[in-house]
C-alpha cells in the first residue's frame, strides 16, 4: 500500500463514514424512494417532489466523493500507487465526474423540461393521476397531437437518460471503492 503517513484513525471513520453516506444514500435515491414514490402520489406530485431533492442529492454526491478522492488522494501519492489503487483513485475520480454532471448539467436540464412537459399536460388534463401507468393513451393521443409535447418527451427522455447513467455510473464506482475499502480495513 502506497502512503503518504499513516493516516490517523480520525480520518479513517470519516472517510468510511463519508464513503457509507454516499453509497446509502445513493441506494435509497437510486433504488427504493422513487419506485415507492411513484406508486403513491401523481405524476405531477412527483416530479415536483424530484425537482426539489436531486439537487441536494447531487451536491450532496458531488461533495462527498470531492472528499473521499482528497483523502484518498492525500495518503496515496500518485507515484507509489499500485495497480489497484490506481484503479481505486480512478473510481473515485470517475464518480466525482458523475456527480458533477449530474448537479451541473443533466439534472438542471431535466428538470427544466419536465416543467414545460408538465405545462403542456396540465392543458390537456394530464398528470393528476397515481402512477405513471396512468393514463397512458391520454398522453399517447397528446404525443401524436402536440409536436411541442413530443419534442419536449423526446429531449426529457435523453436528459433523463444521461441522468440515470451517469448515476448508475457513480453508484458502481462507489460500491467497487467500498467493496476494496471494506476488504482493506486497516488501510484506506
Amino acid at each position: 500500500m502506497a502512503t503518504e503517513g499513516e493516516p490517523t484513525d480520525l480520518v479513517k471513520v470519516l472517510h468510511l463514514l463519508v464513503l457509507s453516506f454516499s453509497w446509502g444514500m445513493q441506494v435509497w435515491v437510486s433504488f427504493i424512494a422513487g419506485f415507492a414514490l411513484v406508486r403513491q402520489v401523481t405524476r405531477h406530485t412527483f416530479g415536483l417532489v424530484q425537482s426539489k431533492l436531486f439537487p441536494l442529492y447531487f451536491y450532496s454526491l458531488l461533495g462527498s466523493h470531492f472528499v473521499n478522492l482528497a483523502v484518498y488522494a492525500v495518503y496515496h501519492p500518485r507515484e507509489l500507487l499500485d495497480w489497484h489503487e490506481s484503479v481505486q483513485m480512478f473510481l473515485y475520480f470517475v464518480a466525482l465526474i458523475m456527480a458533477g454532471l449530474n448537479a451541473q448539467w443533466f439534472g438542471p436540464a431535466a428538470t427544466e423540461v419536465m416543467f414545460q412537459m408538465r405545462g403542456v399536460e396540465e392543458e390537456h388534463g394530464l398528470g393528476n393521476q397515481i402512477g405513471l401507468g396512468s393514463q397512458k393513451e391520454g398522453y399517447a393521443k397528446l404525443r401524436e397531437q402536440d409536436p411541442k409535447y413530443k419534442a419536449y418527451k423526446s429531449t426529457f427522455g435523453r436528459y433523463h437518460g444521461l441522468s440515470s447513467l451517469c448515476n448508475l455510473t457513480g453508484f458502481i464506482c462507489t460500491t467497487t471503492n467500498l467493496v476494496y475499502t471494506a476488504l482493506n480495513l486497516s488501510t484506506i
